[in-house]
């Protein structure tokens, strides 16, 4: 297999489905060795879906199921990776949960679930990928545009992803002395089944006024900004890059 990324494996959160199954395969194309995680068994198929996507673009692939709020399980995931591979270069983290919800109507569950999935287990995954990541390497951990928005409704969203903000500047001065770049995308609300449920049509049609084009961001305006960051982007590290048509800036 030839491409720009020959020769090197991924580790790819969430890797199975939307963004997470088209970075996945994005970066099989350009020749990189992918671990494709999942959460749930009903992602099973489509992560053996993803994995045979891209084992048929001529690299190695393996799927790995397990929750990332228990850090135990992204020692295993990368245990895994660098058993299948040899070693990881690239760490992508797509896992993501999304809540539209009042303050006042908000429960402890609810919060500590929305911080687990989107605080939490992006902390121990750049922990982790810090630790195993060969020199070189290369962090990407998608977050979400409304950290550049002033809104009602998603605070424990936007309030969890928040922090990884903060963790990607520190991850990127602590790696640097190996080469490793760890930087943050923010998508503007992306049209998969993850954002519908939690709008109404009206709402839908209002987001997709405030970008270019009255459109919602697509998967496909956010793998090629990943692929650029791990292959050619080496002189970029911590920053959140905010790809979303002009929905938010700041």
């Amino acid at each position: 297999m030839t491409g720009v990324l020959s020769g090197n494996s991924a580790v790819v959160a969430a890797g199975a489905k939307n963004l997470g199954r088209l970075i996945s395969t994005t970066l099989a194309e350009d020749g990189a060795n992918v671990l494709v995680h999942y959460n749930s068994d009903a992602s099973k198929g489509d992560a053996d879906d993803t994995v045979a996507a891209a084992k048929a673009a001529g690299v190695e692939a393996v799927a790995f199921q397990g929750d990332l709020t228990v850090p135990a399980n992204i020692v295993s995931m990368f245990d895994t990776a660098i058993e299948a591979f040899g070693g990881v270069d690239i760490a992508v983290n797509t896992v993501g949960k999304v809540l539209r919800k009042p303050i006042i109507e908000t429960t402890e569950a609810e919060y500590d679930a929305m911080f687990d999935v989107n605080a939490k287990a992006a902390y121990f995954f750049l922990q982790e990928a810090g630790k195993r990541l060969d020199d070189g390497g290369r962090v990407v951990t998608i977050v979400t545009s409304l950290l550049a928005a002033f809104t009602d409704g998603y605070s424990t969203y936007a309030g969890a992803k928040s922090p990884v903000e903060h963790f990607t500047r520190a991850a990127a001065k602590e790696f640097a002395p190996r080469g490793i770049t760890v930087n943050s995308v923010a998508p503007g609300p992306m049209d998969t089944p993850f954002f519908y449920p939690q709008e109404t049509p009206e709402r839908v049609e209002f987001h997709k006024s405030q970008a270019m084009n009255g459109r919602l961001t697509q998967i496909e305006d956010i793998a090629p900004l990943v692929e650029f960051l791990v292959a050619e982007g080496g002189w970029i590290t911590g920053q959140t890059i905010f790809a979303n048509g002009g929905y938010t800036t700041r």
